[in-house]
């Protein structure tokens, strides 16, 4: 790690936001049975395990959490989903990652949950960088950070610790 780092969000500000991510997810879905939380591995994952206890205080709808493995170097080979694709059909899907930087590893994500007849699809982000090479978007995000290209987000999921850098 680079010794040249800026602590953008600490633990209590994260806390902070993922509650207000889940109230907006909500609030959004309120009319909906089941919400589908589709994460992409590994830090997408560590976003929507802190963000689906949050939305259970908050509600009593069915939520179903999927990971979804991207290869980022290749993303149109074959995506993996941690489970039955059919978990999306007709449901709300939340697709989840850490940081949208370019929108390359979302839009695949995207593009893969469309393969399948859901209801709607949303995107939630922690950090939302605004560098788009590709046309997607954050619906709801943490926070939304003007950066340049050669800055680095950091997002550490670690129990009581979590934080963003800027490095």
């Amino acid at each position: 790690m680079s010794s040249n780092r800026t602590l953008v969000l600490d633990h209590q500000t994260i806390d902070q936001k993922l509650r207000r991510i889940a109230y907006q997810i909500y609030e959004y879905n309120y009319r909906e049975e089941e919400i589908v939380l589709v994460a992409i591995e590994k830090q997408g994952v560590e976003l929507a395990n802190r963000i689906k206890p949050i939305l259970e205080e908050i509600s009593k709808k069915k939520l179903t959490l999927l990971s979804l493995k991207i290869d980022k170097k290749n993303p149109l080979k074959s995506p993996k989903l941690s489970g039955p694709g059919d978990a999306m059909k007709d449901k709300s899907v939340i697709l989840i990652d850490d940081v949208l930087n370019s929108g390359r590893t979302l839009i695949y994500g995207a593009r893969y949950i469309l393969e399948f007849p859901v209801k709607k699809l949303t995107t939630v982000v922690l950090v939302d960088r605004r560098h788009r090479r590709f046309p997607i978007k954050a619906d709801f995000a943490g926070l939304t950070l003007s950066t340049t290209l050669q800055d680095h987000i950091s997002v550490v999921f670690k129990k009581g610790k979590d934080a963003v850098y800027l490095e």
